[in-house]
């Protein structure tokens, strides 16, 4: 790890980029592992695990992953630092089997922002690229989406892809041209069709385990507020970035059982990892190894411990 420490230098609001979707994936070689031990890998407490870090999004009720390659930038800080993060989150992502596209020129969709004004940035955001504060359905879901209140905390942006590759934004705006259906309830009112404004559509499969319908992300911002990070060093932070733009998880402020470098920060929790541990790859490499589109959350959260128990030798 690297023993240089992050420094007070605030990144103005005008070096942010907020980008579009990424260019196509190409994969990155494995980099060595390294990662803390385990401790205890009982059956019921990775299940434990896996259930306090899967989020479900809002639009299937899945677990989202990347499937285009990520291509990370990290500002705000000097540039052996923010070269630093944004390898490391290539390699992590590299040896758990994440996507990485090996374009020098890729468009970012991982945005790493070091700041002393979050809460600026996220005003910011919030009026010029509303999307990438993730999903919300009213004025007061929005409100306290855009609200910084972790020294590290992210927005996720999601899209659902059907089993032919069509793909839209998660977004409780109305974002199509809606579809015209034959209404069933309409005679006598002057017409054979009804037309649905905000309904979309999706090609499925008639399994009825895997539909062939999939969560994905298509944008990430992280922000870390260097006000409260003084004294960490670029490692560790590092490995916490890293997790958070490859995973959505549930519970920043829960103090998992397992060791994770989740505990870092979370409040009031004494079991602090100084870098990824076992459990994290380990869940990490169930995510991108589970199959995306079953139906149920349920399912794709077993798939998880199951390989997360293959991976740690538990049982």
């Amino acid at each position: 790890m690297a023993d240089f420490r992050f420094s007070l230098f605030a990144v103005t609001l005008c070096a942010i980029i907020l980008a579009p979707s990424p260019s196509p994936a190409q994969p990155a070689p494995a980099p060595a592992e390294s990662a803390t031990g385990t401790g205890t890998r009982s059956r019921d407490v990775i299940k434990k695990f896996v259930a306090s870090f899967a989020t479900p999004t809002h639009m299937t009720g899945k677990i989202a992953r990347w499937e285009d390659g990520i291509c990370p930038l990290t500002v705000g800080q000097q540039p052996a630092v923010t070269k630093f993060v944004t390898q490391r989150v290539k390699d992590v992502a590299a040896m758990v089997g994440a996507p990485v596209n090996a374009m020098q020129s890729c468009t970012p969709n991982i945005e790493i922002v070091f700041t002393k004004l979050p809460q600026e940035l996220l005003d910011n955001v919030r009026e010029h690229q509303v999307e990438y504060l993730g999903y919300a359905q009213s004025g007061a879901q929005l409100e306290k989406l855009a609200t910084v209140a972790r020294p590290v905390q992210a927005w996720y942006t999601t899209q659902t892809k059907d089993r032919h590759g069509m793909s839209r934004i998660d977004s409780a705006l109305r974002t199509g041209e809606g579809i015209a259906m034959p209404c069933f309830t309409c005679l006598g009112r002057g017409g054979p069709t009804e037309y649905l404004p905000d309904a979309t559509y999706a090609s499925v499969s008639g399994d009825h385990i895997s539909d062939g319908v999939r969560s994905v992300f298509y944008h990430i911002i992280i922000v870390a507020d260097i006000n409260r990070l003084n004294g960490y060093e670029a490692g560790p932070l590092a490995d916490y970035v890293a997790m958070l733009a490859l995973a959505q998880l549930n519970s920043l402020d829960t103090c998992q059982e397992l060791p994770s470098i989740e505990n870092m920060l979370a409040k009031g929790c004494e079991a602090k990892t100084g870098e990824l541990t076992g459990n994290d790859i380990a869940y990490l490499r169930g995510l991108y190894g589970m199959s995306p589109d079953r139906m149920l959350l349920a399912t794709q959260m077993s798939e998880i411990a199951d390989r997360m128990s293959q991976t740690l030798g538990g049982q």
